[in-house]
């Protein structure tokens, strides 16, 4: 069903192979903390942990497959890879310390914040190709290079050495905790480490296999029977959003049931990135938030447990938190955009002012006055202290026979007008 705990391959087990793996990265890095997490367990009526992959010298457990799978290339000058990001940041770091040159392709519209930050950890061992304006165009780009210059290709989760290396986040649950979890939360991307996860601790624990709704890959493939690529990705959680999971790591997966796997809602996960940071001081991105914001749909399922939540990453750009905010606000409802229809006559705007209440505060005005029309046009947005305030507005707009349209959940417009 998985690369089952204790089944050998050669003459070593998995387990015993993770193990190694994680013992060999002492030289490079420390091992993250798990940390018990007293507001969490306190909300949740269980005994919560943070295994706090966030803490990485990179921000994300992805060194540790680069780690593991250069580890096993000794001698080879060339290291390849495509990424925008944490797999690309772990194999310039591990680039460095192995003393090997890396190329490292990443679209053309990766952010420069993590543009610089992979060179950062790079120095000189590393080049950057930009290239392609989608990921799959920058990874053909990758692997061309490859089989013309006979580099190592270092895939970011669909490699054995790689899924082993993720692995050795399990063994460091187990030693800290000094026994295996009940119950392990676990963000999926391609299935590397989810695929690592199980593979270590097979049937000994349970768990909760989380994606972001615009990326939920893995159950796409549980529900098929087979590895299938998603029509659309929401690149939000990009940490997470992957079109298609790996088919190693489906091959470990296979087996978890539909019923095991949860999907969040990315403007829902921006409520817990806001509360991790404002409460805990934990910075988060959205992939990292993904195995905590699961806590709240598990219920009685983990009630009195021991409950290890993988936070598998810390890259956040703060130029981000506005947006991150904003999604908070839409999805608690706290926060509407309208599309208003107002008569083109003195004392309009002003009658439609005194419509709000006191806890309603416009946040976005934007009207076009044209003269040859007796109406016009508003695009507002309103943010209030409670979702009820915006019935009561409803019910005035609808008895004074205004023409209005809520677009805050209208994707299309939203993305020409918000």
């Amino acid at each position: 069903m998985w690369l089952a705990m204790g089944h050998s391959t050669g003459m070593t087990s998995f387990h015993d192979r993770a193990r190694a793996a994680a013992e060999a990265m002492r030289e490079v890095f420390p091992e993250t903390p798990l940390q018990r997490n007293a507001h969490l367990s306190d909300r949740f009526g269980a005994d919560v942990w943070l295994k706090r992959e966030d803490l990485s010298p990179v921000r994300s457990y992805k060194l540790r497959g680069a780690f593991n799978a250069m580890r096993k290339q000794e001698g080879t000058e060339l290291f390849v890879c495509a990424s925008a990001g944490n797999h690309a940041q772990g194999v310039a770091y591990m680039c460095r310390h192995f003393g090997a040159r890396g190329v490292i392709f990443m679209p053309v519209t990766t952010p420069d914040q993590k543009i610089q930050k992979t060179r950062i950890f790079g120095g000189d061992a590393i080049e950057i190709v930009l290239t392609g304006d989608y990921f799959d165009d920058t990874l053909a780009a990758a692997k061309d290079y490859c089989a013309e210059k006979g580099g190592q290709f270092l895939p970011p989760f669909d490699d054995d050495d790689v899924i082993e290396g993720q692995a050795s986040v399990a063994f460091e649950i187990e030693t800290q905790l000094g026994r295996v979890p009940d119950h392990v939360i676990v963000p999926v991307g391609g299935g590397g480490l989810s695929a690592g996860m199980l593979s270590y601790f097979g049937t000994n624990t349970g768990y909760t296999f989380v994606e972001p709704t615009g990326g939920a890959c893995l159950r796409a493939a549980l529900e098929a029977g087979h590895p299938v690529t998603l029509d659309r990705v929401d690149t939000f959680a990009d940490g997470a959003a992957v079109a298609r999971i790996g088919e190693r790591t489906f091959e470990a997966l296979k087996g978890v049931g539909v019923a095991s796997t949860l999907t969040i809602d990315e403007n829902r996960l921006c409520i817990t990135m806001l509360d991790m940071l404002n409460v805990e001081g934990v910075v988060l991105e959205p992939a990292g938030a993904l195995s905590v914001d699961a806590l709240k749909d598990l219920g009685q399922a983990i009630r009195g447990k021991t409950v290890v939540c993988i936070t598998s990453g810390g890259n956040f750009d703060f130029e981000r938190l506005p947006e991150v905010k904003e999604r908070a606000q839409r999805y608690t409802g706290v926060k509407k955009y309208f599309i208003l229809r107002l008569p083109q006559r003195p004392g309009a705007l002003k009658d439609f002012l005194g419509f709000l209440g006191p806890e309603d505060d416009i946040t976005r005005f934007e009207y076009l006055k044209k003269s040859a029309r007796n109406f016009g046009s508003v695009m507002i947005g309103i943010e209030t202290s409670d979702p009820g305030n915006f019935a009561r507005l409803y019910d005035i707009l609808d008895s004074r026979g205004y023409s209005y349209r809520d677009i805050t959940e209208d994707d299309v417009l939203a993305q020409f007008l918000i």
